[in-house]
């Protein structure tokens, strides 16, 4: 009897976690019947339909629509768009992702219609619940029924928990499964040509999270020290929407950092990864980014006061350096001079988390 698999996904880190899956999913056709549903909470080209394009993801089967909002008018719209498909089409499994809102608002809807609930990147734990994501996190690994578990501390966190091992699977991380499958494609792409930027003769950054940009001030100061820094070598900054946004309200037009910095618009996946592949360092606040950079074998400078992905720091190439300017320096200064971390690839970051999970599945259901 063919199982129905419901995998819900709506931003971007979302998108290079479900492609690997579903494609596996779809090499088991004959037995595992996957259903897409795209929440719409990133909705504009840059952030949701390139992608889709880029990974060969199979157009949503369901598309909700729901768009920007707070977090409780967007976690809400979810709630309310999900909740009558998935009690018609009854799959006989939810995957969620990650921890944006779409995750946990799939994730309690399907547990209120007895639905089983799998949670892929299952046990990370920033420990800071100023932190949005780590509600998400926190609640939907409560209500999964198989956690998905990408790293050692997510094993730690969720035995700490007193979550029963026999839900538990250590299964690796299948964004690096994305990032295996599309590394020779993405070196192919033209984008350091088109932005004039020589390999490893540039620092590539993202920054969007709200501790980061919703202040003028912190804004401010964080993007002085960033135009600094660029002094050294030029800095491409694919630019979130909401940082964006930011920078036009506190009356930031060129993000205050001086014209070394390269402020663009978002990138698709392949664009990025390969900015990343070739980048001298990548500055970030990002937690997918922390992982990408440690299988590349890039420094990763992080500029957050801690991680839910600690074996990109204790393993990887990360480091944990606040949004102190001077800290941040000092941690690029490193880079510069040499003593950039090494680092290794962590424990199944092989490229096979995907193929573990359909497994897993064969077994469950």
């Amino acid at each position: 009897m063919i199982k129905k698999v419901a995998l819900v996904v709506g931003a971007r880190p979302n998108f290079m976690k479900a492609a690997p899956l579903m494609r596996e999913l779809l090499r088991h056709k004959n037995t595992l019947q996957p259903w897409l549903i795209h929440t719409g909470q990133h909705y504009d080209r840059a952030l949701s339909q390139l992608f889709f394009e880029e990974l060969g993801i199979p157009e949503p089967d369901l598309y909700l629509g729901v768009g920007s909002g707070t977090h409780a008018e967007q976690t809400a719209r979810i709630m309310m768009e999900i909740e009558g498909p998935l009690q018609a089409q009854a799959p006989d499994l939810v995957v969620v992702f990650g921890d944006i809102n779409s995750t946990m608002a799939a994730a309690i809807v399907a547990k209120k219609l007895n639905l089983k609930l799998a949670h892929v990147e299952a046990g990370l734990r920033s420990f800071d619940e100023t932190m949005p994501e780590e509600i998400n996190r926190i609640v939907t690994d409560r209500l999964a029924d198989y956690l998905f578990v990408s790293e050692q501390s997510g094993l730690d966190h969720l035995a700490a928990e007193g979550v029963p091992a026999k839900k538990i699977y250590f299964t690796g991380n299948i964004m690096i499964d994305s990032l295996v499958s599309n590394l020779t494609l993405a070196r192919n792409n033209d984008i350091l040509d088109r932005l004039e930027l020589t390999s490893g003769e540039y620092i590539a950054m993202t920054m969007h999270r709200p501790s980061n940009v919703d202040d003028r001030e912190s804004l401010r100061d964080l993007m002085r020290c960033i135009g600094d820094i660029s002094k050294r070598l030029p800095i491409v900054f694919p630019c979130h929407p909401r940082t964006r946004k930011r920078f036009e309200e506190f009356g930031l037009t060129d993000g205050g950092s001086g014209n070394r910095v390269m402020l663009i618009d978002p990138v698709g996946y392949l664009e990025f990864l390969k900015l990343q592949s070739e980048a001298r360092l990548v500055l970030t606040d990002s937690g997918g980014i922390q992982e990408e950079t440690t299988y590349l074998g890039i420094p990763c400078v992080t500029m957050r006061e801690n991680t839910e992905r600690p074996a990109t720091v204790d393993l990887g190439t990360n480091v944990i350096c606040g949004t102190d300017p001077a800290a941040i320096t000092a941690a690029v200064d490193s880079v510069f001079a040499g003593k950039g971390k090494k680092g290794r690839i962590p424990d199944l970051w092989d490229g096979h988390t995907a193929e573990r999970i359909v497994a897993i599945l064969h077994e469950v259901l």
